[in-house]
């Protein structure tokens, strides 16, 4: 039996506007990919606050 879909790692992806982590397309985003910015809710909330850079980790 052939398998069903895509491999993710043949998806697309994007780095998040917010974290910086790079994440995939999902099927859900299909309609409206060329506007996803951020990869969670969680992420899309930190925009309120003002800053879209990456966060950076302090030593």
């Amino acid at each position: 039996m052939m398998p069903r879909g895509v491999a993710k790692s043949d998806l697309p992806t994007k780095i998040c506007a917010a974290c910086g982590r790079p994440f995939a397309w999902r099927k859900k985003w299909a309609r409206d990919w060329d506007r996803v910015r951020y990869c969670s809710d969680a992420c899309r909330g930190k925009k309120a606050s003002g800053t879209d850079q990456p966060a950076r980790v302090s030593s």
